[in-house]
């Protein structure tokens, strides 16, 4: 029982945690068999499978993801604060305050943030977006290590880790995901006007006019 309680009220981090350790570990062994192809290629050694996961193959591979998926997550919650659009499930209401938009109380059941007030209430109040900015910058330098390493070791480049960012190679491992992020966004936007999902919180109710904007 303790443990269907514990599913039944974490089941959606337990399942996309699981899943993201599952499909990082499959990147790792089809990149660590990629990469090593390539070295071979090149007249070079291949790697020990522990010497892979510090390479800058997959570095760059795992970061260039990670920081497209935190700079996409950290927008989105930014811009819905105050943008709208009509009829979307991810919209807030286009002329109606809602709940996220009243101002913090201290209670007994108010996180200590909201108790404490100041500037540490300042920062709860953002922090949701500022951790996913954290995370996007982190991932960012990150890339851009691992495509460092894979230009002076795949490519013979002698450039430091700061010349790394003039490189086109670098923007368009960047950009290539960014806008795949920012269109999956766009869609889930867009179809959930008209389109629903029964029992999801991110589509509006079945029977739901497509005029409807919130949740």
């Amino acid at each position: 029982m303790a443990v269907k309680k514990i599913f039944r009220e974490n089941g959606l981090s337990i399942v996309f945690i699981s899943l993201t350790i599952i499909f990082l570990f499959a990147q790792s062994i089809v990149g660590w068999k990629e990469h090593n192809s390539e070295l071979l290629k090149e007249g070079m050694l291949a790697k020990e499978y522990g010497a892979y996961l510090c390479s800058g193959h997959f570095i760059q591979a795992t970061f260039e993801n990670w920081e497209s998926e935190f700079f996409q997550m950290g927008l989105f919650v930014f811009l819905t604060a105050f943008l709208r659009q009509k009829g979307s499930s991810e919209s807030k209401k286009i002329y109606e305050k809602e709940d996220v938009d009243r101002i913090p109380q201290p209670s007994a059941e108010a996180p200590w943030a909201v108790n404490k007030g100041g500037w540490v209430l300042a920062l709860y109040k953002y922090s949701l977006s500022i951790v996913f900015f954290i995370l996007f910058t982190i991932s960012f330098l990150l890339h851009a290590s691992g495509t460092h390493t894979e230009l002076r070791e795949m490519e013979h480049l002698d450039i430091s880790y700061w010349q790394t960012f003039a490189t086109s190679r670098f923007w368009f491992e960047s950009f290539q995901n960014w806008q795949s992020e920012f269109l999956s966004v766009a869609s889930i936007v867009f179809l959930s006007i008209y389109l629903r999902h029964y029992g999801s919180p991110e589509s509006k109710p079945v029977d739901a006019p497509h005029s409807e904007t919130g949740r």
